[in-house]
């Protein structure tokens, strides 16, 4: 099997529920798929059923869901800093301060105090890999 030569990669807290974690990783899947310049890295394909009916958009790339704690996951977003990683977060402190509010609000929350719902991430496979290889599975 051909390597693919980029990798998506989300991390969810393994603490929060998954109603909360299933929120926190669509908010970042819609932000990281904006983020991304060069769609066709993407390899979003259109397929098309026997009826005719088109399901366009769907990547190519597997999407692989691992776990973590919070404290993983800040230091897994120093890495992925460290490293020029493309990557989004989902703070949990928008749930307190609510996506309807004004973002200002969220200038006044130290990054220390902050627990994160995930990060999703997107760059070279083997970069992506090296960061995450000792996560687990999300089930």
């Amino acid at each position: 099997m051909e390597k693919y030569p980029k990798k998506i990669v989300a991390v969810l807290n393994e603490k929060i529920e998954t109603g909360a974690a299933m929120n926190a990783l669509a908010q970042m899947a819609i932000g990281l798929g904006a983020s991304i310049k060069d769609k066709e890295e993407l390899r979003l394909v259109d397929y098309a059923d026997a009826d005719g009916n088109s399901h366009a958009n769907i990547s190519e790339l597997p999407f692989i869901i691992l776990k973590a704690n919070s404290n993983q996951l800040r230091a897994l977003r120093i890495e992925l800093v460290g490293k020029s990683v493309k990557f989004v977060d989902f703070p949990g402190f928008i749930k307190s301060i609510g996506t309807f509010e004004s973002p200002e609000k969220s200038k006044t929350i130290r990054e220390e105090e902050i627990e994160y719902y995930g990060i999703a991430m997107f760059d070279d496979w083997d970069t992506v890999t090296g960061l995450t290889k000792k996560l687990s599975l999300w089930r």
